[in-house]
């Protein structure tokens, strides 16, 4: 360690299963590329189909910082249940969508999926309809995209449109990380990741590193007002989501509310990350550094208890405690997983800022109360965007002929 600083530990970003960097080289299936303003598409063809596009299935890449890794997102995608290999057994051209940036604006990236979208109809035999949706983010940029190309009254041909694990009602990283990231004493990814304007977008509440305020960031204001001038929602389309979190209300019973989550020692002496609970003046986090001296306490006000609320979870201290560990420093890591998506915001049912609403037993709401057609949560908690029999032979049961 530098005599001067405590070391970088913000190389690393947080990503859930499809994003994470794969152990070692992939194998992927021959396939034909696409350049696209602002990103680039992988395409394989179904079985059967040698003549050009007959039934494609345009699936978005989600939020990391970077270029799209797709041979990562290909993986991703065939592991714990072989979506790719599935959807192309059954005729399916899969169109894999990735973004030159997967941390800009969701309407820059969203030019990228209304390319992919009109070059896959351009290429199509036949005049079977589309499937565009995407995992993460990428739900929330196909989503933008389809309801843009309606008002712009262009023909986008989509009979099915998708989300898995999307956050429309906001996703949630809890404060005292999103303040570590610009506590760090170097320019590093994870707080370049943080500060992104897709972060900001997506973000129920954000930590501004220029104020040390906590509050939902201008960035998601102006993104949801962009979403409301295209109403919101595309029309034409059957609207249907898949949630990783469960619908009975029951997400992480063992992550309590003021709990340590993660104590760190030898670098960052002393440094404490707290699982959010409700109240005012919550500690969620003490920082504290050596060399450069400093200490912060965050607090917040008002929160519902997010951490171990129902839905899709991300290894969240548990990359953190990684990276302090990798460095020389000694990790108290009491939890892992905390709740990244909620199954409320991942269905579109309720909004999250209160503690009924986020714990809400999606079972016992009327349907109808959701802006989607229709939607299946997990039966079991499981990782963000992590790819299950039980949600992908939902999807493609429901897929047009």
């Amino acid at each position: 360690m530098s005599e001067t600083t405590e070391p970088n530990v913000g190389t690393f970003t947080l990503g859930g299963p499809l994003t994470a960097e794969p152990a070692g080289p992939v194998e992927v299936p021959e396939h034909d590329e696409w350049t696209l303003p602002n990103g680039f598409a992988w395409v394989f063809p179904g079985e059967g189909n040698r003549n050009g596009l007959v039934r494609p299935v345009i699936m978005a890449d989600g939020f990391n910082l970077g270029r799209s890794r797709l041979d990562a997102l290909y993986q991703g995608l065939e592991s714990g249940y072989p979506f790719i290999t599935e959807l192309r057994r059954r005729g399916r051209d899969v169109i894999l969508l990735g973004f030159e940036e997967r941390s800009a604006s969701i309407l820059d990236n969203a030019q990228a999926a209304e390319a992919a979208i009109m070059r896959a109809l351009a290429e199509q035999v036949g005049d079977a309809r589309l499937v565009v949706g995407g995992f993460s983010m990428g739900g929330i940029v196909t989503r933008y995209a389809l309801a843009h190309l309606e008002t712009q009254r262009m023909d986008h041909r989509t009979a099915l449109y998708f989300s898995y694990d999307s956050p429309h009602r906001g996703a949630s990283i809890p404060v005292g990380v999103q303040a570590f990231s610009h506590f760090i004493p170097f320019p590093n990814n994870f707080a370049k990741q943080m500060n992104s304007a897709a972060a900001r977008q997506m973000l129920w509440q954000h930590y501004d590193k220029d104020t040390g305020k906590i509050g939902v960031a201008r960035e998601r204001t102006e993104f949801l007002a962009a979403l409301d001038r295209v109403g919101r929602w595309p029309m034409i389309p059957l609207k249907l989501a898949v949630a990783n979190g469960r619908a009975d209300g029951v997400g992480l019973p063992d992550v309590k509310p003021g709990d340590v989550a993660l104590r760190v020692d030898r670098i960052y002496p002393g440094t404490t990350f707290y699982t959010q609970a409700q109240g005012d003046d919550v500690t969620a986090a003490y920082l504290n550094r050596r060399l450069p001296k400093a200490e912060k306490t965050i607090t917040t006000s008002g929160f519902p208890e997010l951490d171990g609320a129902p839905g899709g979870t991300l290894h969240t201290y548990k990359i953190l405690a990684e990276a302090m560990k990798k460095l020389g420093g000694k990790a108290d890591l009491r939890h892992e997983d905390v709740c990244f998506v909620p199954s409320v915001s991942a269905v579109a049912i309720r909004d999250i800022e209160t503690q009924d609403d986020l714990y809400a037993d999606i079972n016992g709401l009327d349907p109808e109360n959701s802006e989607l057609d229709d939607f299946l949560c997990s039966s079991t908690t499981t990782a963000h965007t992590a790819i299950t029999e039980e949600l992908c032979t939902w999807l493609m049961d429901r897929l047009p002929d």
